[in-house]
C-alpha cells in the first residue's frame, strides 16, 4: 500500500502491485506533508499546511476525527504503538501529543526555536524524539 498527497488536497492509497485506487481522502484544506499508519492497519493519520490533524477511517471510508491546535502548518504526524495517541509538529515551533479517545490535546511540547519538523515515538514508549529547523533533535517524556 502506498498513500500519495496530491495539488488538490487529496490523499490517495493504491495498491501494489496492481496500482489500483483503494480509498481517496477528501478535507484538509492546504498541502499535506506527512501520513502514519494506525498500528492496526485500520486508520491513517495526516498532517497538513491547513495548521489540522486528521484521523482517517479504513472501514467508514472517511475522516472520523480533526485535531486542531496549531498556530501554523503541521509538518509531520505520528501513532504511538498502543493507537491511542498521535504526536504532531508543527512550523509554529511546538509539538503536541493527541489523546484520540478523548479528541483532545494532551501535552503542547515547548522549546525549539525554530519549526519542528518531525516527530516519532519511541516503540512501546512514552519517550518521543523531534527534530527542528533550530539545527537540534530533543527527546521528550510524553508524560510530563
Amino acid at each position: 500500500v502506498v498513500v500519495t498527497g496530491s495539488d488538490d488536497h487529496l490523499w490517495k492509497m493504491w495498491a501494489l502491485p496492481d496500482g489500483d485506487i483503494i480509498m481517496t481522502g477528501e478535507g484538509h484544506t492546504d498541502w499535506l506533508s506527512g501520513c502514519c499508519f494506525h498500528p492496526s492497519g485500520t486508520q491513517l493519520v495526516t498532517s497538513s499546511g491547513d495548521t489540522t490533524v486528521r484521523i482517517w477511517d479504513f472501514s467508514k471510508r472517511g475522516c472520523i476525527l480533526t485535531l486542531e491546535g496549531h498556530a501554523h502548518a503541521v509538518w509531520d504526524c505520528s501513532w504511538h504503538s498502543c493507537g491511542d495517541f498521535v504526536a504532531s509538529a508543527s512550523m509554529d515551533n511546538t509539538s503536541k501529543i493527541w489523546d484520540i479517545n478523548s479528541e483532545r490535546c494532551r501535552y503542547t511540547m515547548r522549546g525549539h526555536k525554530d519549526s519542528v519538523n518531525s516527530i516519532e515515538f519511541l516503540p512501546f514508549s512514552n519517550t518521543v524524539l523531534t527534530s527542528s529547523a533550530d539545527k537540534t533533535l530533543s527527546l521528550w517524556d510524553a508524560r510530563t
